[in-house]
């Protein structure tokens, strides 16, 4: 997801200030679910390969609409949503990242979710939240991620461990173990600096009882809790438990089969990952849920779906969204995907209910933490990961750097 493109949301905001029209609609009639039309959605990255294949699947069973799904790169994604707010071609159905949430709601662009249609009892409640936006819910979920602890087992035997860390101090007791009496290079990887490196902080934060943002939108990253969190990631990096230094776009994947890494945060696209990537280390490694500081508490990802506020198809869009998101949509795009449902009806059975591993996930599900939906959300982030390079490379305190990162973030809250 790109974030230089998001400079260009000013423009959006001046040019629907001038009048400019979104989505095309001259404000005539919503066409009837089963009445002939087409609609158009645009799905991101490898979704929107594959969401072309449930299309052909639905058109079937709803001869009257035509699904006309256009895949779009990640990288692109946000330049072209903003590209088609102002100039009113938006589709009537697109995949939105919770990042993006808060600036196309702030822009009048989005149509409420129904929530006669979709209840939210049915999805994870970070989830749902991911959606909405003070107090409304825009998306509805369609998938979701959240980051566990991923371990190897036999280093940790070999480091005479016999099970997965629990809190803050046995994860950092296994770290020194794996290095001094498994020989390991280093005792976990969690990223150092650069673009998003919050998004490995976050199980710390969460973890802590931190946040950037509270409930009312008011900065409080240099909380006790957030400087708590700040110190332990920091130590890891203090005592040569983690890499200081890692180049953009490194692949933990190789280092973990190899066992220069013995420990990593990922997501559930590393369990496929492993077990296609690593044959040699099958079932010589697990996962856990985030160790406890005063609990357990790991970032919430994922996409929603969400409708043009001015599209002509809202019903055909609810319709094809609910396909998507009830429980049997959800256990079919898993099998397409591997990405874990939103709505937790789906993991009651079959496959997901029968992966030990999986199950990690769906567990640290219930109490993960969404970010919070701003529309200066990467801006806000990024004063996050300033603070977080200063402290992993030795240039502040924890602190010091977040002190500066509350002064800063306070700012943009304001604007």
């Amino acid at each position: 997801m790109s974030r230089t493109a998001r400079t260009a949301s000013a423009a959006i905001t001046v040019a629907l200030a001038l009048g400019v029209s979104a989505c095309g609609s001259s404000g005539g009639d919503d066409v009837a679910a089963d009445a002939k039309q087409t609609l158009t959605v645009w799905a991101m990255g490898a979704e929107g390969e594959k969401l072309a294949e449930v299309a052909e699947v639905y058109e079937k069973a709803n001869p009257n609409v035509t699904v006309k799904v256009t895949p779009v790169g990640w990288d692109v994604a946000h330049q072209k949503l903003v590209s088609a707010a102002a100039a009113g071609t938006m589709p009537d159905v697109a995949q939105m990242g919770g990042s993006y949430m808060g600036e196309f709601a702030e822009l009048g662009v989005l149509e409420p979710v129904d929530t006669k249609t979709f209840d939210k009892k049915d999805f994870f409640p970070a989830g749902w939240e991911q959606g909405e936006v003070d107090g409304t819910a825009y998306g509805v979920p369609w998938y979701v991620d959240t980051r566990v602890l991923y371990y190897r087992t036999d280093l940790a035997k070999k480091a005479g461990v016999d099970k997965a860390p629990a809190d803050w101090q046995e994860m950092r007791d296994l770290a020194n173990a794996y290095q001094e009496k498994a020989g390991t290079k280093w005792g976990l990887s969690i990223q150092p600096s650069g673009l998003d490196t919050v998004q490995n902080f976050y199980p710390f934060l969460y973890s802590a009882g931190g946040a950037i943002l509270d409930d009312k939108g008011e900065a409080v990253i240099d909380s006790p809790e957030a400087v708590s969190a700040l110190k332990e990631y920091g130590a890891y990096f203090d005592k040569g438990l983690a890499n200081k230094s890692v180049q953009p776009g490194y692949d933990v994947v190789k280092d973990f089969g190899n066992g220069r890494v013995p420990m990593f945060f990922g997501g559930p696209w590393h369990v496929t990952l492993l077990n296609e990537g690593q044959p040699q280390i099958e079932g010589k490694w697990a996962v856990a849920p985030v160790p406890v500081g005063k609990s357990s508490v790991s970032m919430a990802g994922g996409s929603s779906l969400v409708v043009s506020k001015d599209s002509e198809h809202k019903a055909a869009a609810a319709e094809f969204i609910k396909y998507l998101t009830d429980t049997e949509g959800q256990a079919d795009w898993y099998e397409r995907t591997k990405d874990l449902p939103a709505n937790t009806a789906a993991w009651d059975s079959g496959k997901l209910a029968d992966d030990a591993n999986l199950q990690v996930f769906r567990k640290q599900m219930d109490t993960a933490k969404s970010s919070p939906s701003t529309a200066k959300l990467t801006e806000i982030t990024d004063k996050a990961d300033q603070a977080i390079a200063k402290v992993t490379q030795g240039k502040a305190s924890a602190e010091d750097a977040l002190k500066t990162a509350q002064s800063e973030i306070k700012g943009l809250v304001k604007q």
